[in-house]
């Protein structure tokens, strides 16, 4: 289960993993063959909460779960960020209905496939590589968020202070191992086979910090509850 999908990550018509984790919205853990033979899921792997996009991301997945339920379809959110710091987050900025996994080690994320970027000076090699010569190159535009399209370590700065989010010991760990965690989305069936995925590694990085518009995921999930 800990080694990393050879091909990248998983695509449609491949079988997801089952994994094991701790639960952060309630007690004990949460494993992937829960589901399976039951309902179809659409699995969140995030970066760890450190991650002001991933953040937005989340709460976007979360904002989502209504209308997921009323299709048949659970929803998981997985975040790298220890069990503990985790569940003080969630206490404050409680999110309705939300189930959420506890993910430090990324062990779902290798899984499933996904790359952890190691930053380099100027070295791109996607996506095992990324210079940041070419992060610092982006630019982040979030009309209502940022008062200018801004690069991503910029971008950071402002969306952590506008949320109030302050930087623990323990998200300083994660950010130390995992600031370079691809994230994605999958959709499974009730059988657990990939039917709908969206992840950052495809176009050679142009779609870091993006995510699916909440038309094309609910348009997958019209053809998986279908």
């Amino acid at each position: 289960m800990t080694e990393l999908h050879v091909d990248g990550p998983l695509q449609p018509g491949d079988r997801a993993p089952n994994i094991v984790l701790d639960a952060i919205t309630r007690q004990g853990k949460i494993a992937l063959d829960d589901f399976r033979g039951h309902s179809p899921i659409l699995v969140g792997l995030f970066r760890g909460l450190h991650c002001p996009f991933c953040r937005r991301h989340i709460a976007a997945q979360a904002q989502l779960d209504v209308a997921l339920r009323e299709k048949g379809i659970e929803s998981l959110t997985v975040v790298n960020t220890p069990i503990e710091r985790a569940r003080l987050y969630f206490r404050y900025h409680p999110l309705p209905n939300l189930l959420a996994a506890s993910d430090p080690e990324r062990i779902s994320h290798r899984a499933f496939g996904l790359p952890n970027l190691e930053f380099t000076e100027s070295e791109t090699e996607w996506p095992r590589k990324m210079g940041m010569n070419a992060v610092m190159s982006m630019r982040m535009a979030l009309p209502g968020e940022l008062p200018e399209p801004m690069d991503p370590i910029a971008a950071a700065d402002v969306l952590n202070a506008k949320d109030g989010y302050e930087m623990t010991e323990a998200d300083q760990r994660m950010a130390a191992t995992g600031t370079g965690q691809l994230f994605g989305q999958f959709l499974l069936d009730r059988e657990g086979i990939v039917r709908w995925s969206f992840t950052e590694v495809p176009e050679g990085g142009r779609r870091m910090f993006g995510a699916p518009t909440s038309q094309e995921l609910m348009s997958a999930a019209s053809q998986v509850a279908g």
